[in-house]
């Protein structure tokens, strides 16, 4: 995995950065607007965000009093491409389950109308009376 996809997923990793990069996906907007659901204080969001600007996920600026934070997605689709192979991966294997499981229900039901033998213990004898 290259760099800037492991700073993705570490970034990725915590919920309130995720939550965080939510809302930004709604728009451009302010750190004080985006602390504002969170329970913890303006240093632990702005460590957030950092963390999250380091990765590339945000752009922060500054416009007179007003500080802005922006989403930046391209980090997002390469974690999404290299998941993908991933997905292929899985699907495939899930083709080749089904495959398997209806293959063993059409041999159950070829052999459901027949009468099965009657299973015979150690000795030889059956377990039937």
């Amino acid at each position: 995995m290259n760099d800037s996809i492991s700073s993705t997923f570490a970034a990725l990793a915590d919920p309130t950065r995720r939550a965080i990069l939510a809302r930004l996906a709604l728009g451009e907007t302010s750190v004080t607007e985006l602390a504002e659901p969170f329970a913890i204080s303006m240093p632990a969001v702005s460590k957030h965000l950092r963390v999250l600007e380091r990765a590339g996920l945000i752009v922060r600026s500054r416009e007179a009093q007003w500080r802005p934070c922006k989403l930046k997605a391209e980090p997002l689709r390469q974690a999404a491409g290299w998941l993908d192979e991933y997905r292929r991966f899985w699907e495939e294997s899930f083709d080749r389950l089904d495959e398997y499981l209806q293959r063993v229900q059409a041999e159950q039901k070829q052999t459901k109308g027949r009468k099965k033998p009657k299973k015979e213990t150690r000795y030889g004898r059956s377990n039937s009376k």
